[in-house]
C-alpha cells in the first residue's frame, strides 16, 4: 500500500514537515496550499527538496467552491484553476483536490454541476493534471460520495475523477459498499482519517477532533476492504485536523501517523480474510487485489505482567513503603545497578541508576508473551524506538521498545507457572539476603500484578491508545473521566481478553502536569508528564494483608470519615465490615458481579501503590472510590508544600 499525509497533519514549515515524513518512511506526501503560500521555498525547490527526500507529491489540495455558481463566477473559478495548475506543474504535481462547494453554491442542478465539471477537466488536461472531486460532508449541494462519484460518470472525461475520504463517508454514516462498484480508474484518491463518535455539528467536528486510524472508533479496516475490492492501488493519505498535532513534535507526530498506517493497512487485510466477497459480485473469491496490504508478525496478546519496574535516585523511601507493604527483598543484581522484591508472583524491580535530580517514577514494564523476538519485531516495524539493555552471557536478554510517554516496554518469556527464570540472577527466589523465607502474609502469597497506571501528556493520549493497542494487542475500553480538585481526569482502560492485563493510561489536567519538559520526544525521560502513577497488586485476603502491612508501620493514605458515611448509606453494609473498612482505611465497591476490596499507600516521587482483592466477577477498578483518592492525595501534596 502506497502512503502518504497532508502537510497539514503537521507542525512546522514545509520543509520540516517533508523532512519528517521522509524520516517517518512516508511514500509521498498531500501539499497543504498554505504550507505552500507561507514558505521561503520556490515552487522548483520544493519539488527539487521531495526528490532529494524520496518523497512523491501525489495531490494538491485544496480547491473550494468551485461549482453549482452562476456563468460569472464560474469564468473566475476557471482563471483561478488554471493559475493552480500552472503552479502544480512547476511543482510537478499531476493531482488537485476539488471539494464540493460550500460558500458560494447558489444553483442545484446536476446537469449544471456536470457542465462546469467538464470545463473543468478539460482545462486541467492541457495543462497534464487530473481533478479529484470530493463531497464534503457539508457541501451545501453534494454531499454524499455516491452523489460526487454519479457527476464524474454524467461528465466521462479522463481528467476528471473521486476522491474517497473517510471522515466525509463515515461521519454521515453513509454505506461504503458502494464502492466496490466503482470503476477504479475513477477512483483518483484516497484520504483516511479517524474519529471519537460525537453529537456535534459534523463541520467543527471535522475540523477540531480528527485523529490518526486506530486512535477514533470509525470502522476504518471496513471502509478500505471496500476500496480495496474496487481496484483501487493509489495513495492511501492521512487527512487529519485537530487542536493536538499542529501543536505537536513535528517528527514524532509524523512517527504516530505512520504507525496508524501501518495498523489500518493490516486490518485491512484481515477485514478482508474475514468477510469474503458475496458469490456472483466483482470481488468475490479473490485472494489478492490491485491493492497490496501487507500484515505484521501474528503476536498472541500478553498473558499477564511479568514485573514493573521504577527509578529512583534515592530508593530508601521506596524499599521502606515496599517492605512494609509485606514485599521480600531478593538482592540485588550481579551486574546491574537494580534490586528485586517479590510478593507472590509479584515482582517490582527498583532501578537505581536514576539522576541525581529525577523523581521517583515508573520507568519500565515487563509482559509474558509467547514469543518475545517475534512480538518485538512487530513493535519495531511500528516505528517503536528499540531500547535494548546489555547482558552478561548467561543472563536473560529482554526484548525492549520505548512506549509514546517514555515507559520502557520489555517483553518476556511467559511461564505456565507464573514464575520468571531471570530472577535466579537476583539470588534464589523467595528469600531475603539472610536466606529467610520472606513468602509474606497468608493473603497475599499468591499475589500478582492486577493493573498499571500511567499518566500520558495531554497531547500524545491518543498516540498512546494506538500504541498499545497495535503493538502489543490490548483493547482499549469505553474511557471513563474522574473528578479531582483541579479537573477532570480522563481514563482509558486497555486490556487482554481475559484480564491478565489491565493497562490504564491516564489524562490528567493541566494544571496536574507541571513539570514536564524537554523534547517530548519517545524514548526520553521527559516526555511523561509529573502525575502520581501507580502498581496495583491483587491479593486473596485484602483485610489480612492490610493488617500486617499496618504492624509493619506502612503509611496508609487516609480516607475521610464522609466516605464511610456515604458508603453505608449506598450498601446497607455489615457494620462490623463497615467497621473493618474504616479501621484499615479500606476503600469498597460493589456491582452486579461481586465485590472490590483495596488501599492506596502514600506516594513516595510520582508513585503510590495499591492492594486489591476481587470478589467474585467484579471486573471495575473501583471507580466511584478515584475522587476520593484524588481530593486527599491533592491535599497531601498542597500540605507538603506548605512545609517545605
Amino acid at each position: 500500500m502506497r502512503t502518504g499525509i497532508a502537510t497539514v497533519c503537521l507542525s512546522g514549515t514545509l520543509k520540516e514537515k517533508m523532512q519528517a515524513c521522509a524520516v517517518a518512511g512516508f511514500d509521498g506526501i498531500e501539499i497543504f496550499e498554505q504550507d505552500l503560500v507561507t514558505s521561503s521555498l520556490s515552487p522548483e525547490e520544493i519539488r527539487a527538496l521531495a526528490a532529494d527526500l524520496g518523497l512523491s507529491l501525489d495531490l494538491y489540495q485544496p480547491f473550494r467552491d468551485f461549482d453549482s455558481v452562476p456563468e460569472e463566477l464560474l469564468a473566475a473559478n476557471l482563471r483561478r484553476a488554471d493559475a493552480k495548475f500552472r503552479l502544480m506543474n512547476r511543482l510537478g504535481m499531476d493531482t488537485i483536490l476539488v471539494c464540493s462547494n460550500v460558500a458560494t453554491a447558489s444553483i442545484d442542478d446536476d446537469g449544471l454541476r456536470a457542465d462546469q465539471l467538464s470545463r473543468l477537466a478539460a482545462l486541467a488536461g492541457e495543462h497534464g493534471v487530473r481533478v479529484a472531486y470530493e463531497a464534503l460532508a457539508w457541501g451545501r449541494y453534494v454531499n454524499d460520495y455516491e452523489h460526487a462519484h454519479r457527476l464524474v460518470e454524467l461528465v466521462d472525461h479522463p481528467n476528471l475523477g473521486t476522491c474517497l475520504d473517510s471522515f466525509h463517508i463515515l461521519s454521515r454514516d453513509w454505506d461504503t459498499a458502494p464502492i466496490e462498484r466503482f470503476n477504479p480508474e475513477k477512483i483518483f484518491f484516497v484520504q483516511v482519517a479517524d474519529a471519537p463518535k460525537l453529537s456535534m455539528d459534523v463541520l467543527s467536528w471535522s475540523r477540531h477532533h480528527r485523529v490518526f486510524p486506530g486512535e477514533g472508533q470509525f470502522e476504518l479496516a471496513k471502509f478500505m476492504g471496500h476500496v480495496a475490492r474496487a481496484g483501487y492501488s493509489g495513495p492511501v493519505s492521512l487527512e487529519v485536523f485537530n487542536d493536538v498535532f499542529r501543536q505537536s513534535d513535528v517528527e514524532r507526530t509524523a512517527v504516530d501517523a505512520m504507525r496508524s498506517l501501518i495498523w489500518l493497512e493490516e486490518q485491512s487485510a484481515k477485514w478482508l480474510d474475514a468477510n469474503p466477497a458475496p458469490a456472483g459480485t466483482p470481488g468475490a473469491g479473490r485472494r489478492r487485489y490491485p491493492m497490496e496490504l501487507s500484515t505484521l508478525p501474528r503476536v498472541a496478546e500478553p498473558a499477564g505482567f511479568n514485573f514493573a519496574e521504577v527509578r529512583a535516585a534515592d530508593t530508601a523511601a521506596l524499599e521502606t513503603l515496599l517492605g512494609r507493604l509485606g514485599f521480600a527483598f531478593n538482592g540485588r543484581h550481579r551486574t546491574k545497578n537494580v534490586q528485586l522484591w517479590t510478593m507472590g508472583h509479584a515482582r517490582v524491580i527498583i532501578n537505581e541508576e536514576a539522576p541525581a535530580a529525577a523523581e521517583t517514577a515508573i520507568a519500565a514494564v515487563g509482559f509474558d508473551v509467547d514469543s518475545p523476538v517475534i512480538a518485538a519485531a512487530r513493535a519495531q516495524q511500528l516505528r517503536a524506538p528499540a531500547v535494548p539493555r546489555k547482558s552478561q552471557a548467561d543472563e536473560e536478554v529482554f526484548q525492549g521498545f520505548a512506549a509514546p510517554d517514555s515507559t520502557e516496554v520489555f517483553l518476556c518469556q511467559g511461564s505456565v507457572d507464573g514464575t520468571a527464570a531471570w530472577v535466579t540472577e537476583f539470588g534464589p527466589s523467595g528469600q531475603d539476603a539472610a536466606g529467610q523465607d520472606t513468602a509474606g502474609p497468608s493473603g497475599a502469597r499468591h499475589a500478582v500484578i492486577d493493573h498499571v497506571n500511567l499518566a500520558q501528556p495531554w497531547q500524545h493520549f491518543d498516540e498512546a491508545v494506538l500504541f498499545y493497542t497495535s503493538a502489543l494487542a490490548l483493547e482499549p475500553q469505553p474511557y471513563a473521566e474522574v473528578a479531582s480538585p483541579t479537573g477532570l481526569v480522563r481514563s482509558q482502560v486497555m486490556t487482554t481478553g481475559d484480564r491478565g492485563v489491565r493497562l490504564v493510561l491516564n489524562l490528567a489536567p493541566l494544571l496536574q502536569q507541571e513539570g514536564a519538559h524537554g523534547t517530548g520526544k519517545p524514548g526520553t525521560a521527559a516526555a511523561r508528564p509529573t502525575y502520581q502513577e501507580h502498581v496495583a497488586f491483587a491479593v486473596d485476603d485484602l483485610v489480612a494483608t492490610a493488617r500486617a502491612a499496618r504492624s509493619r508501620g506502612l503509611e496508609f493514605l487516609p480516607i475521610p470519615a464522609n466516605y464511610y458515611e456515604d458508603l453505608e448509606a449506598r450498601f446497607a453494609l455489615d457494620p462490623e465490615f463497615l467497621a473493618t473498612l474504616r479501621e484499615l482505611d479500606l476503600l469498597y465497591d460493589r456491582d452486579a458481579d461481586g465485590e472490590f476490596l483495596h488501599f492506596y499507600t502514600a506516594t513516595v516521587g510520582s508513585v503510590f501503590f495499591e492492594m486489591v482483592e476481587r470478589r467474585g466477577a467484579y471486573d471495575g477498578y473501583g471507580a466511584p472510590n478515584a475522587p476520593v483518592r484524588h481530593a486527599v492525595q491533592y491535599d497531601h501534596l498542597h500540605q507538603l508544600k506548605l512545609t517545605a
